[in-house]
């Protein structure tokens, strides 16, 4: 049985308004961003060999059912190598596309707060020695901070720029726990609330389409996302991906995963956005894996930028915004 919380919120994101002044009928991250900076800015991926409590034991093994670190790591990503050379292989290899910019150091493989708080320090701070980067982007868990990362990150985020980046992935307790992610969707609700107020850009993952969430669900969701104090969001389309528990239940137990087709996918996700509170940064629509490790749903091909294209498409053909049905 599907589960929901009434959530009792500090800090909620302001009353409703369309905060963006262009034509994208959605809070759009690439106009938001260009606002912060003069130049461009660009994330160069760390991978600074972190693990996850529900992978070392701490609260179970194997990782989250979905979850293969190889879909978004780049060629000069290796804990193997220092943080200072990974970045710098990185700006290498951008600076010969790009003339000028500034960098953000982003920590993505696993969870990159799950450390005693003098390691954290010591990665942070070498990759903030690197010249050109100015701020640092950290993917982790809700369960997986606390006060003393946070005092530190809230002064960090006085001379750099900080974010701070949680995987939600649901609402869903009962969902949480058969995808083994190891923590409730409460201690989701308390980490982004002691996140709140400490000039962090706090941001949110969501994958749409798990097992164990219909589609009524997610859209559910949207406005429960809605009354969380948070800046910006990454929605995922349900990916299976080689090397992952999933793939095994995927070919053991189709049936348990109803999978968007591309057209389905980009009318939900716009019915999704109408339930958003319009003050959220909308990052990311749909995620894309390298194709030789992608099982399923396979779109044709279809890139980014040509899945966004259709988005805003059907948007405008409905007379359709972010926040249409928000309240």
């Amino acid at each position: 049985m599907e589960r929901f919380y009434k959530l009792n919120l500090k800090n909620k994101l302001t009353k409703y308004n369309y905060p963006w002044n262009h034509e994208k009928p959605y809070n759009d991250f690439s106009t938001h961003f260009k606002k912060q900076f003069n130049e461009r800015i660009q994330k160069i991926a760390v991978d600074a060999g972190f693990t996850c409590p529900n992978r070392n034991g701490a609260k179970g093994r194997g990782g989250c059912t979905y979850c293969n670190n190889d879909t978004f790591n780049p060629f000069y990503c290796s804990p193997s190598k220092s943080v200072t050379r990974q970045l710098q292989e990185g700006i290498a290899f951008f600076a010969k596309k790009y003339k000028t910019q500034k960098y953000l150091a982003y920590f993505q493989a696993y969870s990159n707060t799950y450390a005693d708080l003098e390691t954290l320090k010591s990665y942070y701070s070498e990759a903030l020695s690197v010249p050109g980067v100015i701020g640092l982007v950290i993917a982790t868990r809700p369960d997986c901070v606390d006060e003393a990362i946070l005092e530190y990150l809230q002064k960090l985020a006085e001379k750099y720029y900080i974010v701070l980046e949680y995987g939600i992935e649901t609402c869903n307790n009962e969902t949480l726990k058969n995808i083994n992610r190891g923590h409730t969707f409460e201690e989701s609700v308390n980490a982004l609330e002691q996140s709140a107020g400490r000039n962090l850009h706090v941001g949110v993952h969501y994958i749409i389409g798990l097992p164990g969430d219909t589609r009524e669900t997610n859209l559910a969701h949207a406005k429960i996302l809605s009354e969380l104090p948070f800046e910006t969001l990454k929605l995922h389309q349900l990916q299976i991906i080689k090397g992952t528990k999933m793939a095994k239940q995927y070919a053991e137990n189709p049936e348990m995963f109803n999978l968007f087709k591309a057209e389905e996918y980009i009318d939900f996700v716009v019915r999704f956005a109408e339930r958003l509170n319009p003050n959220i940064i909308i990052e990311r629509f749909i995620s894309e894996s390298p194709a030789e490790l992608l099982i399923a749903p396979k779109w044709g091909g279809l890139k980014n930028f040509e899945i966004v294209a259709k988005i805003i498409k059907k948007f405008n053909e409905s007379d359709s915004r972010q926040g249409k049905f928000y309240k």
